[in-house]
């Protein structure tokens, strides 16, 4: 057994359960970025979270011809730097996400982005951190 630490998605590759997610960074030819030096901090939607989404939206999305659409939603689920769990207990922070939009991060009951409840918090990964997240977070814009 290996103790060496993987990048965000060779982690989210063998975690088994961000195969949406994965199907969609590679969509928007972010794959390279999320595997670079980081350190980021993703909120990452299980396969369940897509699922919740409507029927057919999921698929729509991952089209070459909506990387314009896709990416935004994507990046508004990453933060420039790794951010623990406990970093954020007892606070509510508004950290501006790499698509330039703030995310309502609270850490009172729980944690919380956008409403969204973190079910799995600090995986930890060679280039940053994963929080599992119980929605997909969309832009307001």
């Amino acid at each position: 057994m290996t103790t060496e630490t993987k990048d965000i998605v060779d982690t989210a590759v063998a975690a088994g359960s961000f195969n949406t997610l994965v199907a969609a960074v590679t969509a928007a030819g972010l794959v390279d970025t999320l595997k670079g030096p980081g350190p980021f901090t993703v909120f990452a939607p299980s396969d369940e979270a897509f699922a919740a989404l409507p029927e057919g939206t999921v698929d729509e999305l991952v089209k070459p011809e909506n990387k314009d659409k896709l990416t935004p939603i994507l990046t508004l689920h990453v933060l420039s730097g790794a951010v623990h769990a406990a970093d954020i207990a007892g606070k509510t922070l508004s950290p501006a996400s790499v698509n330039g939009e703030a995310l309502d991060v609270d850490g009172n009951d729980g944690v919380t982005v956008n409403g969204a409840k973190v079910v799995t918090a600090d995986i930890a990964c060679s280039n940053g951190v994963i929080h599992v997240i119980d929605a997909v977070l969309l832009p307001k814009s």
